[in-house]
């Protein structure tokens, strides 16, 4: 059997992360490293060289100093995706501060937890609203000297305030910075309970970072040119800040787009073309949905399904083929692939720019239906895996030898196992340094140099690691059936008007599911329906149809499990979960205990709709829900 080659060893780090934008500028001052739109309905981007980067870097820094900031020191940072996040970030590593990221939308609790954890002695927000969030919490937080508002000046009144302050004095603290020391203090997403600071070092965020770029930073562009990469996703989440040592480390030139709804981001793949993509599930999935719901519109749906199936037996045909499972492609799935590469697969990556050959998903595992449909239409998805702590991406797919479904295999330097109960254990030079103020949280999850992630998965005969779900989120039946939801939600989101799905259970006779609807999708769907008559009967007409197309995706989702194992009662709620309402973390996960008490006379209402007036034992509860109920909820 073939075997990938190892990457190539990344070389050690000896300083801090700011090292490599200096390095970058003295080596070739005249790359372009960042690139920001002036406008967001601009086309035009504005490309920052290295050189300029650095000088604005120094300038900051020497503003920092000015401002009393000094090394060890914490400043958060509370901004969206955009250019002065990063300018700020590697000013603030050059003298020598730890970082701690906060989502800008976080409710004022939060914002007062984090900053008060982490001792922060300064915050940048980004407007009015985050200095009156921050201005309300003011009194409980003894630490904080500075609340500076980027959209009033605040960088421009820093680099003012350090023009007194020698250039070498950044110099002088930036070499003074060591590998092991703190970088970032990362608040963990809060699925449940409150969010623990993740203490990340210099070394554990850059060297999975020059891991990766020893061994598939070539990936990133064709031969001979830049790599580019657009960052939307927030830098709040470590995969985002991952991203931005990526770039800036590897020298790829790297888009800031604030703004992730549909359109804006839409706008800013087609006038920022970059050659590399990454992503969330959620994000892949709204593509997809996109895709099929402007091939509707235009009267091709049919086409874009047919089109759709070609490229995933054609991915699945040619992942057997570099597996050495089977002989790739026959001649007449090559014929049927050529004629949709002309029709169909060149508009869909035109989408995205027109440059983009290669991805990276991230956050949450991608489904395999998913990960085929784009390596089919010509852009192969990495489905990688990590968490918080430990500082990104710990895994990836051996280039020739990828396998969709799974996130890869560890990434050199890190091992990787799985605990008798299932559990994916971690260790490797990226592993967090413990969690902040909290030594007991600390020893549980560090056990033995060896991090117990929470994750449930397996490993394969040859070490590709797939992901099954979080010990946490597993659900125990009232007859004792243990179920893991991650794969249930993640087929039925796979249908185009599910935009949610959280599968519930704990101590109830069956599996159940709460659904909320893809928006923009619904209406289409609406539309498309186009029943006649007068409003009351067309209206329940419609839910008869919408109640009848939801149904049928549970019961595509329930053909993958086994009949305990299958969702019996479902209820589809009338508002998606979101971050503003608590439901979603700023990674876009959820917060699924929230979600259960939010929901809880929701949930006893489905169990209750559907209950038998007499009464049944735990063996034989399973008969009494053999029918999917599906009462909608207005």
């Amino acid at each position: 059997m073939r075997e990938a080659l190892a990457p190539p060893a990344a070389p050690p780090l000896t300083g801090g992360l700011a090292d490599s934008l200096f390095e970058t500028a003295a080596r070739t001052p005249a790359l372009p490293l960042l690139a920001r739109r002036p406008d967001p309905a601009a086309a035009r981007w504005e490309e920052v060289t290295a050189a300029e980067v650095r000088d604005e870097v120094v300038g900051l820094a020497r503003g920092l100093i000015a401002s009393g900031i000094q090394p060890g020191e914490r400043v958060a940072i509370m901004a969206r995706t955009r250019y002065e996040w990063t300018v700020l970030g590697y000013a603030l590593w050059s003298v020598g501060a730890e970082v701690v990221p906060i989502y800008p939308a976080s409710a004022r609790d939060q914002v007062e937890w984090i900053l008060r954890d982490a001792g922060c002695v300064a915050v940048v927000v980004e407007d009015e609203q985050g200095v009156m969030t921050v201005g309300s919490v003011c009194a409980t937080l003894p630490s904080l000297r500075h609340v500076w508002q980027l959209d009033a000046g605040a960088l421009a009144e820093l680099t003012a305030r350090g023009e007194p302050v020698p250039a070498p004095t950044v110099d002088s603290l930036r070499r003074i910075v060591l590998p092991d020391a703190t970088a970032v203090v990362a608040y963990t997403s809060g699925t449940s309970g409150r969010a623990l600071g993740c203490a990340l070092s210099h070394r554990g965020l850059a060297g999975p970072c020059d891991v990766l770029l020893a061994g598939w930073g070539h990936t990133a562009a064709p031969p001979g040119e830049q790599g580019s990469v657009l960052a939307f996703l927030p830098f709040s989440h470590v995969y985002g800040l991952m991203i931005q040592s990526l770039c800036v480390r590897g020298g790829l030139l790297m888009g800031h787009e604030p703004e992730m709804d549909a359109a804006t981001l839409a706008s800013a793949l087609r006038s920022f073309r970059p050659t590399y993509f990454y992503a969330v599930p959620s994000v892949l999935e709204k593509i997809y949905k996109n895709f099929l719901r402007a091939a509707q519109q235009a009267g091709r749906g049919a086409l874009f399904e047919r089109a759709a199936e070609t490229a995933r037996q054609y991915a699945a045909a040619l992942e057997r083929r570099r597996l050495g499972t089977g002989p790739g492609p026959g001649l007449d799935l090559r014929l049927q692939h050529a004629l949709y590469e002309r029709t169909v697969y060149r508009g869909l990556r035109d989408a995205l720019g027109g440059r983009v050959r290669r991805a990276t998903c991230g956050g949450s595992p991608l489904s395999r239906e998913l990960s085929l449909f784009f390596e089919g239409i010509g852009i192969y998805v990495h489905d990688g895996y990590g968490l918080t702590e430990t500082s990104g991406g710990v895994t990836m797919q051996p280039l020739g030898r990828e396998k969709s479904g799974t996130v890869g295999k560890a990434l050199p330097g890190t091992e990787i196992r799985v605990a008798d109960d299932g559990e994916i254990l971690v260790r490797g030079p990226s592993v967090f340094q413990g969690y902040v103020g909290d030594a007991a949280a600390t020893r549980s999850a560090l056990r033995g140099g060896w991090l117990a992630t929470g994750d449930l998965g397996h490993l394969d005969e040859e070490g590709y690691l797939t992901i099954t779900g979080r010990k946490k989120d597993v659900i125990i039946t009232s007859g004792g059936k243990s179920v893991a939801p991650a794969a249930l939600e993640q087929r039925l989101r796979m249908h185009p008007l599910v935009h949610q799905a959280v599968v519930v259970g704990d101590n109830r006779p069956c599996v159940g599911a709460l659904i909320t609807l893809d928006p923009e999708f619904l209406t289409h769907w609406r539309a498309a329906l186009a029943l006649q008559g007068d409003a009351p009967a067309r209206e329940a007409r419609e839910e008869n149809a919408l109640r009848e197309e939801i149904a049928r995706a549970v019961a595509v989702a329930n053909s993958a499990v086994s009949r305990s194992e299958s969702i019996r009662v479902f209820r589809v709620l009338p508002r998606p979960f979101d971050v503003a309402g608590g439901l979603l973390t700023p990674s876009m996960k959820l917060r699924r205990d929230e979600i259960v008490r939010t929901y809880a006379f929701e949930i006893d209402a489905m169990y209750a709709a559907r209950s038998r007036p007499r009464v049944r034992t735990a063996a034989d509860e399973p008969d009494a829900w053999d029918d999917s109920d599906n009462v909608f909820l207005r």
